[in-house]
Parts: structure tokens; C-alpha cells; sequence
């Protein structure tokens, strides 16, 4: 046996610092195949691994908002979790590394791979434990990855590989693995698998290497046989439940939202949920509704009718949001209107609203009308790369529930947005509940006047929503509310106008500093009113 001397490995995806015992090569390497295979596994375990850190993160995200502090907890939790399996490794014998290696290949692979339908159901059958599961889940995941690249490298080095081209390999793939899943991740497996699927499918790539490990170095374990019939009951559950995910997220967001789902899919940006009970169409973006398809008409008359009768001069309108359709389906109607231009983040939303029958009807194929031009980008993006200027705004965007949403309510945009309306011209908000969420209302207001807009704020009942508000935006002139309307209405008239832009004292308005983008306090406002509202 040659002198043994320690030397430190720093795994990429934790920056935890190891020691480990590295043999000096005093004899011949090791057959090239095994090697081989051995280095091959690094790069899948480093993909399963970080795939399973990015379905917690988006599937959190996804169900409870607040994108960065998901991601934040649960890359810390894992990381964590990740040192704590890096230092227990150095208690498994080295004659029994391969055996615990591949032990551990079929726990990450059987716990990492339902991670995402556990989670999953945990949040649509039982809601409060979700948290407690989605940090145990993590951790028992993360301390099993910490100790996979640890073990890898003590069979290397048990078989007489160099210093130099152990640590090369073993970095080198680690890198690959997580760089490969890193771009995959959004743009294929997410959208086109989803994250219950995707989840099964990386726990099968965990079962293939523990296969592959047992049958290469099947004359060195001890009961290879044993290993293989629980590798294979392990392989066969995941592979059921690849092949059952459809229907596993189906019941899951059937007891969420208790009608029947006529459509549903995950994009790079949201999952959109579509549910039909009698004559009810419902919409739901990460599992928050956005219309029902029974008093959307109140929701959609208040934001577009109070700005575009008292224009009877306009001919140009921009809707940012709004993909449903259904928004653009009021503007429409004025037939002054010649153009009017959509801009809409996810084309799988203006997608289904533009060929689903049942969605068709309801937006009355708004979206195929040859006076609009629909746009599928990021909403900030476009306001500083266009030089249009319209006569009109309707901003139908979802609650600043993220940040990505909440830079979207900043003082920044709302100053490029005032360029991009005629001094004339009108801008009506969505802004989220006044009654519900008075703070992050109010500094829906302060934002819009430090962008230098006049301000109307004005509110409704909609029973699918409960109070809800707007907020008028004037680039110059004052607003005043219209006293009539030209077309026919099923909500509005003089009467419920002049009552919206009426506040009761329990809505009085609150002194609120203005939504920044450098410290986003309009989504922490948001996220505390409905926390408020929850309890």
C-alpha cells in the first residue's frame, strides 16, 4: 500500500471543502472501461442533483410565489445538506464504497424522483405541510448528493488513479453535468415534460448508473444479485410513475380547483390550468385564478370602458397582458379603434385563447382580429425597445406576486411607459385588491404619481374576487370619470361608475412609498396583505 496524503476537493455546486485520503500510484491503472464508468457517473449524478434542486425551486415558486426567497432557502438547505453528506462519507469503509454508492444511487433516485409528485399532492391534499416536506425532501436529497462525488473519487483512487487526473476528470464532468441540466432545465424539460415527469426521469437516470456500477463491477460486490432485484423494484416504480404523471397532476390540481380540467400545460414562465364546471371556464396561472368566466365581464368592463369612452378620439391601444383575450375583446368593440397591439409573455397562453373553441367564444376570437398585432415577449423589454406611441394603455398584468412580475409595477417602467402614451391618452392598471391588499394598492398609486401620472384610483366587487381595484393614470390632464356610456354594458353605467371611484373608510387610502426596482417593496407589501388575509 502506498503513503497516503490528504489533499482537498471542492465539489462546484456546494463550495464545501473535503479532505480525503489520496493514494500515490504504485501500480498498474485500472481497465479503462471502469474508469470510464465510474467518471460517466459523475456527470449524471451532477445532473440528477441539481435537476432535482431546480423542480423544488420552480415547483415551490410555482405554488407559493416569491421566487427568490424559494430559491434562496432552498439552495442554502441543500447546500447545507449537501456538506453534511460530504462529511458522513468519510465513515463508509473502503471496502464497502461501491456497495454504498450504488445504495445511495436508488435512495436519491426513488426520494428525488417522487420528490416532485410528492410535493406536489403534499400542497393539493394537505396545503400546510407542504413547507415542512419541501425542506426535508431537499435536505434528504442534498445529504445523499453530498456524499455520490466523495465516493466516486475514493473507488478512483482505490484503483490507482493519479492525483492530477482524478481531480481533472471528476471537476471537469461535475461541471459538465450541472451545465448541461442548467440549459435543459428551461427550455425542454420543464416545458415539455413538466416537473412531476422530469423528476421521474432523472431518478431513473439515478437507478441506470446504480445498474450500470452493479454490473460492472460485479465481481468485486458482495450479493450483486440482491443489489439488482431492489434496482430493478426501484426502476420499475419510477418508470410507473413516469408513465402515471399526467394523471398524478391531474388529481392534484382536480382537488385544488374541484372542476374538471379542460387544459392544462407548463411553460418556461408559468403553469396554466383551464377548468369547465357547467357553463363556468376558470383560469388559473400557478393555481391563482384569474377570471371565471361567469362575472369576468365586471373585471373586464372596469378596466377598459371607464378610459376608452371618455377617448371617443382614439385610434391605437396597447394591452401589456391581457393574453386571455379578454380585455382586447372590450377594446374592440369601439369602432374607432383600428389598432390595437397585445403584448403577452407566454405564447402558449395566446396559443389556446386563439384555437380552443370554448376560449375562442369567450374572448369572441379577439385575439385573430385584423386590427391586432400580438406580441409574445417580456412586457419591459418591449416598452424600451418600441417607439410607438399610443393613445391608450391597459395594463392587465398578474399581481406582483415575484419579483419578475413586481419590476413590471416599478417607477422605471412606469416612466417609460408614460412616454409611450399621448399626453391626451389614458393608462388603466389592474392593481390588485384595496380591501384585501391595501398596501400593495397604495403603492400601486405611489409608483404610478412617482412616475409622474395624476392619478384616479377605483375599485368594484367581483364575487369570483371579492374587491378589487384599478387605478386610472392621466400622463397630464386630471381624469374625470365618464357619466354614460356609449355602448351597451351588463355592469357599468353612471351609477356603479360613480360608486367606483368612491372609497369607504375601511379602504381609506395609505401613505405608501413608491415600488423601486432595486429593493421591490411592492411585492413584499403583497405578499404580507394576502399573508394577513390567509390567517
Amino acid at each position: 500500500m502506498g503513503k497516503k496524503s490528504a489533499c482537498q476537493y471542492t465539489n462546484p455546486n456546494h463550495d464545501r471543502v473535503q479532505s480525503f485520503p489520496v493514494r500515490r500510484n504504485s501500480g498498474s491503472p485500472p481497465a479503462p472501461m471502469t474508469k470510464h464508468i465510474l467518471i460517466l457517473s459523475v456527470f449524471i449524478v451532477a445532473s440528477c442533483g441539481l435537476a432535482y434542486e431546480l423542480i423544488a425551486g420552480a415547483l415551490s415558486s410555482y405554488l407559493l410565489g416569491d421566487s427568490i426567497f424559494q430559491f434562496s432557502t432552498i439552495i442554502g438547505c441543500y447546500l447545507f445538506a449537501m456538506g453534511v453528506g460530504a462529511h458522513v462519507s468519510k465513515y463508509v469503509k473502503d471496502e464497502d464504497v461501491l456497495g454504498r454508492f450504488i445504495d445511495i444511487e436508488l435512495a436519491v433516485g426513488l426520494i428525488g424522483g417522487m420528490s416532485a409528485a410528492l410535493l406536489f399532492l403534499t400542497f393539493s391534499w394537505m396545503g400546510a405541510p407542504f413547507r415542512t416536506m419541501l425542506y426535508v425532501l431537499v435536505f434528504m436529497i442534498g445529504a445523499f448528493v453530498g456524499t455520490e462525488v466523495p465516493l466516486v473519487m475514493r473507488a478512483l483512487n482505490a484503483r490507482q488513479t493519479s492525483f492530477s487526473e482524478l481531480v481533472s476528470r471528476v471537476l471537469t464532468f461535475d461541471y459538465l453535468g450541472a451545465l448541461a441540466v442548467s440549459v435543459l432545465f428551461p427550455l425542454v424539460l420543464a416545458p415539455q415534460l413538466g416537473l412531476v415527469r422530469t423528476g421521474f426521469l432523472f431518478g431513473m437516470f439515478n437507478v441506470g448508473v446504480a445498474l450500470w456500477t452493479i454490473h460492472a463491477f460485479r465481481r468485486e460486490l458482495a450479493n450483486a444479485g440482491s443489489r439488482v432485484l431492489r434496482a430493478s423494484a426501484v426502476m420499475f416504480a419510477l418508470v410507473c410513475g413516469f408513465a402515471a404523471s399526467d394523471q398524478l397532476v391531474y388529481w392534484g390540481e382536480h382537488s385544488i380547483v374541484g372542476d374538471n380540467i379542460v387544459y392544462s400545460t407548463s411553460t418556461p414562465y408559468q403553469r396554466i390550468l383551464i377548468t369547465k364546471w357547467k357553463d363556468d371556464l376558470r383560469l388559473y396561472i400557478n393555481g391563482n385564478l384569474q377570471f371565471s368566466s361567469r362575472d369576468e365581464y365586471r373585471y373586464h368592463e372596469a378596466l377598459v370602458h371607464p378610459a376608452l369612452q371618455t377617448l371617443p378620439w382614439a385610434r391605437s391601444v396597447v394591452i401589456l397582458g391581457g393574453g386571455d383575450g379578454l380585455a382586447l375583446r372590450e377594446v374592440l368593440r369601439y369602432p374607432n379603434i383600428r389598432q390595437v397591439t397585445l403584448v403577452d409573455l407566454d405564447p402558449a397562453m395566446t396559443r389556446a385563447f386563439s384555437q380552443r373553441e370554448e376560449l375562442v367564444r369567450l374572448n369572441q376570437g379577439s385575439l385573430s382580429d385584423p386590427r391586432v398585432t400580438v406580441i409574445n415577449t417580456d412586457a419591459a423589454l418591449w416598452l424600451q425597445q418600441t417607439d410607438q406611441v399610443f393613445d391608450a394603455a391597459i395594463i392587465d398584468l398578474p399581481d406582483p406576486s415575484s419579483f419578475a412580475l413586481g419590476k413590471l409595477y416599478s417607477v422605471p417602467i412606469y416612466s417609460i411607459l408614460k412616454k409611450r402614451v399621448s399626453a391626451n391618452g389614458l393608462v388603466a392598471v389592474q392593481s390588485t385588491s384595496p380591501y384585501f391588499a391595501p398596501h400593495a394598492f397604495w403603492t400601486i398609486d405611489a409608483t404610478l404619481r412617482e412616475a409622474g401620472f395624476k392619478t384616479s384610483p377605483y375599485h368594484l366587487y367581483v364575487p369570483s374576487f371579492g374587491e378589487w381595484g384599478f387605478i386610472m393614470a392621466s400622463p397630464q390632464a386630471p381624469y374625470t370619470p365618464p357619466a354614460q356610456y356609449a355602448l351597451p354594458m351588463r355592469y357599468l353605467n353612471g351609477d356603479t361608475t360613480r360608486e367606483m371611484f368612491s372609497f369607504p373608510p375601511d379602504m381609506k387610502k395609505l401613505d405608501m412609498p413608491p415600488n423601486r426596482l432595486n429593493t421591490q417593496s411592492l411585492v413584499h407589501e403583497f405578499e404580507s396583505d394576502w399573508r394577513r388575509v390567509i390567517r
